[in-house]
């Protein structure tokens, strides 16, 4: 069997699927949606409420495929931020400092930066190359 010919169309379940589980982090700082985040919602205009918003306003672009690059490299600036500052100074290791999806996403994000939206990202209708 050749996989290799699945390979774009999981890069685009990756980023789909990526994206509606950080959706759901993202509307669960903002909102306590679908439950409340441990230590209650985070003050407006705090560093976590940015990142919320951060999150909300990537996240629906990621899904997309929208500016999926652009979106996907500042998601992955956000964990990478999110785990020196938040995680890192409890504990070394991410399995202790609770750092590890952040470690996940950071990379996933990269790489989905790197790699684009696939065939599936609207990308690929909006910025079809003419000629």
């Amino acid at each position: 069997m050749d996989f290799e010919k699945w390979t774009p169309m999981m890069l685009s379940i990756l980023r789909i699927v990526t994206g509606l589980i950080f959706l759901e982090h993202a509307t669960q700082k903002l909102f306590g949606f679908p439950g409340p985040p441990q230590g209650g919602l985070p003050p407006t205009m705090s560093l976590l409420w940015y990142a919320a918003v951060i999150e909300i306003v990537g996240s629906p672009f990621l899904i997309l495929g929208l500016f999926t690059r652009l979106a996907a490299f500042l998601l992955s600036g956000e964990m990478a931020i999110a785990y020196w500052t938040f995680h890192f100074p409890r504990n070394m290791y991410p399995l202790l400092n609770g750092g590890d999806a952040a470690i996940l996403y950071c990379f996933v994000f990269l790489f989905i930066a790197v790699a684009g939206g696939g065939p599936l990202a609207l990308d690929s209708v909006v910025f079809r190359k003419k000629g």
